[in-house]
């Protein structure tokens, strides 16, 4: 059987085709070109991929801008003052806001997944914004003629496409990002922006059968980008009881550099339902020393004393790269970290005997 593991979704771009974006923004190249580095950019991310044996794999989102934002492409009802995302190193991340109805996706992530499957044969992981993170777009002072609730049922409406799109067009699972979650507790440490967060994305969810969620999973992180985090001081603690409320099969959960994992896993497996696997995070995309192999193994021997075998995964514990222009990482070492969490795992399930 093997114990599952999974990316999270986002590699580094590399240098060839940050430099075609920039050119292309620059004018200087055609849009023929640029879709030409993006295709290159798939292409060795789907190879490489591959070669660190990775069971299931992802695009490495080479062409979404960020993970965040790929559903506003081409969208003209947007402005660029809308909520701000603040990072512990003081660099800050700002997402639009929505300026006229109605509101609708530009791309749809099973466009992605369509492309990348034209590459390889092996399982494709695809990954969603959740309709939480979209839901900050609509500006406090309201829009004329389009009110918030009719936003929000627009919206339910385009994140539960976006995951129908990605299940139908064959993904072997849909992981919906959900970083937001933490940072809603640095907002509102009553938890009550949490709870409204969560249940939105079960009025998505609720959509889909109970099978189909066994598909569907939550990533939750304290963020990632330029290597700095944006509400890793928030204890998983005052998390955990709500998140395990998301009606879906699967959460993936940052574990490798939380600087006290026992008490974290501990408090997981009282909220673990039989139907939930939890993918633990055993590597550390910021961190720039690459785990080996062993400290792999043992980081799954320590979560397998805490969760059931049988309903646990390994993951890394954010994207490596989830904002197009981030460069922090080295690509080479987001695929050793990869082929570590892959050559780790299945340390750890010959040692489990699993």
């Amino acid at each position: 059987m093997g114990i599952p593991t999974e990316p999270i979704g986002s590699i580094p771009r590399s240098p060839a085709l940050l430099h075609a974006i920039a050119a292309a923004q620059a004018k200087q190249i055609s849009n023929a070109a640029l879709e030409e580095a993006y295709a290159e950019a798939i292409r060795d991310t789907i190879r490489r991929f591959e070669g660190t044996g990775s069971p299931v794999i992802t695009d490495g989102e080479q062409t979404k801008p960020s993970f965040a934002t790929y559903p506003l492409s081409g969208l003209t009802n947007l402005a660029p003052d809308g909520v701000t995302i603040p990072f512990a190193d003081g660099h800050v991340r700002q997402l639009p806001s929505l300026t006229a109805s109605p509101f609708r996706y530009g791309v749809h992530a099973a466009s992605f997944l369509k492309v990348a499957q034209g590459y390889t044969s092996l399982p494709i992981k695809q990954a969603v914004i959740s309709a939480s993170a979209l839901s900050l777009l609509y500006p406090a002072s309201g829009i004329a003629g389009y009110s918030r609730d009719e936003f929000l049922a627009d919206l339910i409406q385009e994140a539960a496409a976006d995951i129908r799109g990605a299940l139908d067009g064959g993904a072997a699972n849909v992981q919906i990002d959900f970083t937001e979650g933490r940072l809603s507790l640095k907002l509102d440490p009553s938890g009550n922006l949490l709870r409204s967060f969560v249940a939105l994305n079960n009025q998505v969810l609720e959509r889909f059968t109970a099978q189909e969620r066994q598909r569907i999973g939550v990533h939750v992180c304290p963020g990632g980008d330029h290597d700095s985090t944006h509400s890793a001081d928030v204890d998983y603690a005052a998390l955990l009881p709500d998140l395990f409320q998301t009606k879906v099969g699967r959460f993936y959960l940052q574990m490798a550099s939380e600087p006290d994992r026992k008490r974290i896993l501990r408090l997981i497996s009282q909220f673990q339902a039989p139907q939930h696997t939890v993918f633990v995070g055993v590597i550390d995309p910021i961190n720039p020393i690459i785990e080996t192999a062993a400290q792999v193994r043992d980081r799954v021997l320590e979560a397998a004393f805490f969760l059931p075998i049988t309903q646990m995964g390994t993951t890394d514990d954010c994207g490596f790269s989830p904002f197009a222009d981030d460069s922090s990482t080295a690509r080479d070492t987001a695929f050793l970290k990869i082929r570590a969490r892959v050559e780790g795992t299945e340390l750890a399930a010959r040692e489990l005997g699993v």
